[in-house]
């Protein structure tokens, strides 16, 4: 099983939630960011049901996240961007390619 974040990371979200006569669960507030993702259902030593998001990426991109050269430049690239350390470089609007239509 993979490891999941220490208690201290959790936030609390309901209290005393029950499931209806189904089994299920409410999970409205806590999936608020969480349109797309399916989940990982794990339970813990302590019996407690862990639900871990996961989100799919096309295949197309999926080579970035298989080499970590790749993966390391463009986090990089981010946290500079995040700081402020970018630089112009004019238009590029010559590169364009005027025929095609959108």
């Amino acid at each position: 099983m993979k490891s999941t974040r220490s208690n201290a990371a959790l936030k609390l979200v309901a209290r005393d939630v029950r499931p209806d006569t189904r089994r299920r669960i409410a999970l409205g507030r806590a999936l608020a960011d969480l349109d797309d993702a399916s989940f990982n259902v794990y339970v813990d030593e302590q019996g407690r049901i862990i639900l871990d998001p996961q989100v799919s990426i096309p295949a197309s991109e999926a080579w970035l996240f298989r080499n970590k050269k790749a993966l390391a430049s463009v986090r990089r690239g981010l946290a500079e961007a995040a700081e402020g350390k970018t630089k112009a470089l004019g238009s590029f609007a010559s590169f364009a390619d005027v025929d095609e239509q959108s």
